[in-house]
């Protein structure tokens, strides 16, 4: 498919008292396109979220980025450093899950205010953190794609939630999801992949996960040392995939 031209814009999702800051981008051609919520890694909404949004909306689909942090820090963007790594990991443990699915709500009923937005179902993508709470918010009823990629904790963790894992909403996913993982994250054992592989098998939810031998946490991220070429290549093809069939 040619690149379409498109324009961004920050713009701001209100939920409630909160004002969520988020990146818009969308196609300039005419007609309607599928809308596709970008979920950012612990490093806030920085310039490689950023672009993912746009590449997905010159691809002819409406990507906006809520910014998940919002309550905890407004405006966080950083870099690679052990040092923000170490501040993402906190502010991610301030999030909760009920916050989560409400500010994704939030931008799901932000976007079918926008006349561009086909109302027919969404698309999420996540990375990190981000491809966390994907999984999380593909139980929300207007999901109908999920691509998650090395999200990790889902099999033992939900955030803000004592006792729980996200894994145990997987009965309650109502589109199709794609996992993407490296075989040689530390953070995300294979164990953990393969429990998750498990239980979209055991509950009928459409779904393929992909094992990428050679790579690490991190790996579709060309501004990390952690990039794999060949992995993210093959990665973002899938993706398209996913978006095309479902949405």
């Amino acid at each position: 498919m040619t690149e379409l031209e498109i324009k961004t814009q920050q713009v701001s999702i209100q939920n409630g008292h909160l004002e969520i800051d988020s990146y818009l981008a969308i196609p300039e051609a005419e007609g309607l396109f599928p809308g596709v919520i970008v979920i950012q890694e612990i490093f806030g909404v920085n310039e490689h979220i950023r672009d993912i949004t746009r590449r997905l909306a010159k691809q002819g689909y409406v990507a906006i980025t809520p910014a998940i942090y919002q309550r905890q820090a407004p405006g966080f963007e950083t870099g690679y450093t052990p040092e923000s790594i170490e501040i993402g990991r906190v502010y991610k443990n301030q999030t909760k899950a009920s916050e989560l699915l409400s500010d994704i709500q939030a931008t799901i009923d932000y976007l079918y205010t926008l006349p561009q937005v086909k109302k027919t179902g969404l698309g999420t993508i996540g990375f990190c953190f981000g491809g966390h709470v994907v999984y999380l918010v593909s139980t929300l009823k207007e999901i109908k794609a999920t691509a998650s990629f090395y999200g990790a904790g889902i099999a033992n963790w939900m955030p803000g939630e004592e006792g729980k894992a996200t894994v145990d909403c997987t009965p309650d996913i109502k589109g199709t999801l794609y996992g993407f993982f490296g075989m040689e994250d530390r953070s995300i054992p294979v164990e953990q992949v393969n429990m998750i592989e498990s239980a979209l098998k055991q509950n009928n939810i459409p779904h393929r996960i992909f094992k990428y031998p050679g790579a690490g946490h991190g790996f579709f991220c060309d501004k990390r040392a952690s990039y794999h070429g060949e992995a993210a290549k093959d990665a973002w093809q899938k993706v398209l995939e996913l978006l095309r069939n479902e949405l």
